[in-house]
């Protein structure tokens, strides 16, 4: 019985573990792909979701990932792209 307790324990660390990451992966999709109600394709918000991808790749510290990221978006709305 102590090998099923430590099991389920793990099952229960690993779904403790794994629950907040897909919970943010939603919660960024569906900031970069909508506005308000609507389905919305802003070239800024994907650009910037593209550079964070880019930075989370390159295993690039958290920070660096949310510069580069608002720093790709705050770019193009100033340039008038989006």
């Amino acid at each position: 019985k102590a090998k099923t307790i430590e099991t389920n324990e793990s099952g229960v660390r690993r779904f403790a573990e794994l629950v907040p990451v897909a919970l943010l992966a939603a919660l960024s999709a569906v900031q970069a792909f909508t506005s308000g109600q609507a389905f919305d394709l802003d070239p800024a918000r994907l650009a910037g979701m593209g550079a964070a991808i880019v930075a989370l790749l390159l295993r690039a510290p958290f920070l660096v990932v949310i510069v580069a990221a608002a720093g790709t978006a705050a770019a193009l709305r100033a340039a008038g792209i989006a």
